[in-house]
């Protein structure tokens, strides 16, 4: 029994984003989704480079699938460090890469960052993958659900991206497969807001052309405001069509981006004899006050035009300090420099994390603003904090339920000893100790309480 992909593509703005940058790839035998990131950074070009690197795979792979896969993301890794040092401007760009390479009888799977793939086999939608994000490691340890997560402030947060600085580190799997499967691969544009149940139906029973139109539909209809891209393939025995030509999508299968431009001579003849135009007598000296004028507006646009530039250049820089209206960690972008008249920082993206929450050395840290190279970077920065500052609470917590404990025997221990002491004593005189006793051994001091602590719902608490 032969098995062979059919397959189809669709990638779409949003309802929000002003420009695509997600990518894919559907074809005989390869699959790949890319969410670029970096905004002004350009992830477009990132999600794109990976799909390029990756789209001369889409042939029958020999024995060593995995490994042919891993190898295209570090190219595509390479080659984003190779434009950035062209080009300072894309310092910051970054793009999830999920792939799957069909090899006749299973896939195998190659997963950098927050996209995902899927297998529906039976009716039953199993995810193929796991994402690289701060809200997973949290469902990872139990502390929050998968629907938390959904919702969790720092749910975009990616701890491993394909982005020219770090080794991508791809997680590689193989799956087997049959007939009658269908495969689906997507950025978190769609699955960030479908349930899994939702995305199952939409998969099931229609006609595979019509799939990918479906679920981004319903994505953008549920309120997704990123760029939905959507990749499917079902498993066929035997087929007596040969399969569809590849689909490019999204920002790879849109014209290139030309970098730089030419200077157009017009075609139309001149107006003026090239001559008299090229020897002219000057006209006498008239109107000085007028170019002296125009010289000094010269100097002023200018010197505008320096500190234009020098202030899009802070615009290119990020820290991670406090956010003085709310007393949280906040990613800034701009530099941290106070001037009277205009203001070179401003809150990119902010926490739920108090600063006083921080550990001594970390809290003066960012009171004093931690500069980072790009936004990925102080990203991952914040989770970090994230990260000790949540351990150091649950510490703490823990130490607190300790000492409440340990203070509950000694008060019981105390009360005992007393009605000891009182044994002796008349009747009367008993009983009342002995109620006493029964009074203070049943009060305690109760455990400070943390209903409105923001740190339980951060670190996902009991």
């Amino acid at each position: 029994m032969s098995l062979e992909l059919r397959f189809a593509a669709l990638s779409d703005v949003g309802r929000v984003r002003q420009d695509n940058q997600d990518s894919g790839y559907a074809g005989p035998h390869l699959l790949v989704v890319a969410d670029g990131v970096g905004g002004a950074a350009r992830g477009d070009i990132a999600s794109r480079t990976a799909v390029q690197q990756l789209r001369s795979l889409d042939e029958a792979p020999g024995n060593n699938a995995l490994e042919a896969l891993a190898g295209s993301i570090h190219l595509a890794h390479n080659r984003l460090a190779d434009l950035v040092a062209d080009d300072p401007e894309l310092d910051g760009t970054s793009t999830t890469t999920t792939a799957l390479l069909f090899d006749g009888d299973g896939v195998n799977i190659a997963h950098v960052g927050d996209s995902r793939a899927y297998l529906l086999r039976d009716g039953e939608l199993r995810g193929l993958t796991k994402d690289h994000t701060f809200v997973q490691s949290l469902v990872d340890e139990g502390r929050i659900t998968e629907d938390d997560a959904k919702v969790h402030p720092h749910r975009n947060l990616i701890l491993r991206a394909v982005d020219g600085v770090h080794e991508p580190e791809p997680d590689l799997s193989r799956v087997e497969v049959q007939p009658g499967d269908r495969l689906m691969l997507c950025s978190d544009g769609c699955c960030g807001v479908l349930s899994d149940d939702a995305m199952a139906e939409l998969l099931t029973g229609a006609d595979l052309e019509y799939v990918p139109g479906a679920l981004v539909t319903a994505a953008l209809e549920a309120g997704s405001t990123d760029n939905v891209t959507v990749v499917v393939a079902e498993v066929v025995a035997d087929p007596t069509t040969p399969a569809g030509s590849p689909v490019t999508v999204g920002a790879a299968g849109e014209a290139s981006v030309t970098t730089t431009s030419i200077d157009r001579v017009s075609a139309d003849p001149p107006s003026e004899d090239p001559e008299a135009i090229r020897y002219a007598p000057l006209p006498p000296r008239r109107f000085t006050w007028l170019r002296r004028l125009a010289a000094l507006v010269v100097v002023l646009a200018i010197l505008a035009g320096l500190g234009y530039a020098g202030y899009r250049w802070t615009q290119t820089r990020y820290y991670v300090g406090v956010d003085d209206n709310t007393g949280t960690v906040a990613i800034f972008k701009g530099v941290d420099w106070n001037l009277p008249i205009i203001d070179l920082d401003h809150v990119d993206q902010r926490s739920t994390l108090p600063s006083d929450r921080l550990g001594e050395p970390n809290q003066a840290a960012v009171e004093a603003g931690i500069p980072v190279d790009n936004k990925q970077a102080a990203q991952r920065k914040l989770a970090d904090l994230v990260q000790r500052a949540c351990s150091d609470w649950r510490a703490n917590q823990r130490q607190k339920a300790a000492a409440a404990k340990a203070k509950k025997r000694a008060a019981q221990k105390a009360a005992h000893k007393k009605a000891a002491r009182k044994k002796a004593g008349n009747k009367t005189t008993t009983k009342k100790s002995k109620r006493k006793s029964a009074a203070s051994s049943s009060t305690t001091t109760p455990a400070p309480s943390t209903t409105n602590d923001p740190m339980r719902s951060l670190c996902g608490g009991n």
